[in-house]
């Protein structure tokens, strides 16, 4: 059961939990690959599952009607799990949630999840605190987006998403990379172009690499910086 736990808490809101929580809460949990472009909630459809990442990230869009294209609005890590909206009561999803970096994690059936809500007050206690977290991002990359320049969001995008993958290079197309930003792909082609000749990132057939970590910092916008502020607080605190 130690080697359960281990694995289970390399997603960090479950590392919060005492053992005997985490052990309970652990019988529900199914190991899960979180293969790269896999839908694991759809627009308007029930959320049948919640998912505690352990590697790779999740990408959140936003609901659009057909005639846009939709722009994320956040993204998950090991930091966090995906089923803030079953928290919250909800049954259908508001947006579509994909892997965008292929990793692995747990999957918790919907029916467990609420019993483990209702049953582990310190669970909750957790969720919640991941819960406000999330909502900072959400609200801090809505007003990034309409107050920043591109390059400080793209910036901003890549600092998030090597927070969130190990190693520093990780799979990206610029035509993703665009619809992500909510920018044309010949802009963001230039961006990264630029971003690349200052030697801060590396970018060869549809795979980036983080050169030179401080000089992204320095080039992104002060969201990064508070957002990543609000989960460092969120994951020290105890249940």
């Amino acid at each position: 059961m130690d080697s359960v736990q281990s694995d289970l808490r390399a997603n960090r809101l479950l590392a919060l939990l005492d053992g005997d929580t985490l052990q309970s809460i652990g019988r529900s949990l199914e190991p899960a690959r979180l293969e790269l472009r896999q839908l694991l909630y759809q627009e308007a459809q029930p959320m049948t599952d919640a998912w505690f990442p352990a590697e790779g990230v999740l990408s959140m869009l936003g609901a659009a009607s057909a005639a846009d294209t939709p722009i994320e609005v956040g993204t998950i890590g090991s930091e966090g799990m995906l089923g803030v909206p079953l928290l919250l009561g909800a049954q259908r999803s508001p947006g579509v949630v994909f892997v965008q970096v292929e990793g692995s994690g747990w999957r918790m059936p919907a029916a467990a999840f609420h019993a483990a809500v209702q049953a582990h007050p310190s669970f909750l206690r957790v969720l919640h605190g991941y819960a406000h977290a999330l909502f900072v991002q959400v609200s801090q990359g809505t007003a990034c987006n309409r107050a920043h320049a591109v390059e400080q969001r793209c910036a901003r995008w890549l600092l998030q998403t090597h927070d969130r993958v190990r190693g520093n290079s990780f799979d990206l197309t610029q035509e993703f990379l665009a619809h992500m930003l909510g920018e044309r792909r010949a802009t963001v082609n230039q961006v990264a172009s630029m971003l690349q000749h200052r030697g801060l990132i590396r970018y060869t057939r549809g795979r980036i690499e983080v050169t030179d970590r401080d000089g992204l910092e320095a080039a992104a916008c002060g969201c990064y910086r508070f957002v990543r502020d609000e989960y460092a607080r969120m994951l020290v605190a105890q249940p």
